[in-house]
């Protein structure tokens, strides 16, 4: 592993997050992804010496990242290493409040550019994928055990693929064979079932394979869906916060989240008096998703495809 002061890494729309997100002096901020610190030292020269810093992360090679991180932050700064659900969880049971809250839902560079974590579909690995090493369950675990209906659904619905079934029957034909292990044997079962037209053009054709174990392996949407619950809780009032998405389903559901609680009543049009009670818990920050420039697009090709959106816990809620 590169020394963490040379690891590369480029965070996404972090002039961006900063102005959105308006850390000041003396904030509480909670980071929900830590990664490799690139948010963390802009956010972190906000809040200044006053301020506390809570980092968190799964991934065990994260540490060394942190320690440098904090031995040359100003502020006070904490880890916690856990999926951000089971640790906002804790630090709300602590009854820490918050001021800031980000979730940068991406893999970090350092996931996918070393080959032996077995996330990228373009270098031959171990077909591994846990964020957190110690998790029971392997991408190979699934492939090797899982139904042919359940791997069908999986790249359905959290891949979007459209050639599913025929991918799912291929790996069951293969693993009765032998053993699928690798990226390479997985990327090789993918081109064997698609239809030979769709090798060619819309990206790599294990992409969205690749992204449906990824997200079964990690149950990135239960994780997500818990977050955002507990994150929301734990803001003070008028705190901020702000996830960035990479894929459709993680931000259809972060914008239904923050719509839910921006909107206020929800009596049918045309009730003369509002019956139902409700009032707006937060503001939005964001009114659409925010997509980075087409020059850092340039720069880093990676922020392509990531969705900013933002709510202020209102002073009420």
């Amino acid at each position: 592993m590169p020394a963490p002061e040379t690891l590369p890494h480029a965070p996404v729309l972090l002039d961006e997050i900063v102005e959105l997100l308006a850390p000041r002096a003396g904030d509480v901020v909670v980071d929900c992804t830590f990664g490799a610190g690139g948010h963390a030292r802009a956010l972190a020269d906000e809040i200044g010496p006053d301020g506390t810093y809570i980092a968190i992360d799964q991934d065990p090679d994260v540490k060394p990242l942190f320690a440098a991180f904090a031995q040359n932050s100003a502020c006070a700064a904490r880890f916690v290493r856990a999926n951000f659900a089971d640790a906002l969880a804790d630090l709300r049971a602590e009854g820490v409040r918050a001021d800031v809250i980000l979730m940068d839902l991406g893999l970090s560079s350092m996931q996918i550019d070393r080959p032996e974590r077995g996330f990228s579909y373009s270098r031959q690995a171990p077909l591994d994928m846990r964020m957190d090493p110690s998790r029971p369950e392997s991408a190979a675990t699934l492939v090797a055990t899982a139904s042919e209906a359940d791997l069908t659904r999986w790249m359905r619905d959290y891949g979007e693929e459209r050639y599913a079934r025929p991918i799912a029957r291929g790996i069951v034909r293969r693993r009765a064979q032998a053993p699928i292990t690798t990226t390479a044997d997985l990327v090789e079962v993918v081109k064997s079932a698609v239809p030979t037209a769709a090798l060619f053009g819309g990206g790599h054709p294990a992409k969205r394979v690749f992204q449906a174990l990824r997200i079964v392996v990690n149950d990135e949407l239960g994780v997500l869906e818990e977050g955002l619950e507990d994150a929301f809780a734990m803001l003070a009032p008028g705190g901020r916060l702000g996830v960035i998405c990479f894929h459709s389903l993680e931000d259809r559901m972060v914008k239904r989240f923050m719509r839910d609680r921006v909107r206020g009543c929800i009596c049918p049009p045309g009730m003369p008096v509002c019956g139902c009670g409700r009032s707006s818990a937060a503001a939005a920050i964001t009114t659409k998703a925010v997509r980075p420039s087409a020059d850092e697009q340039d720069v880093n090709a990676r922020a392509h495809s990531a969705r900013f959106r933002a709510v202020m816990r209102r002073e009420a809620a």
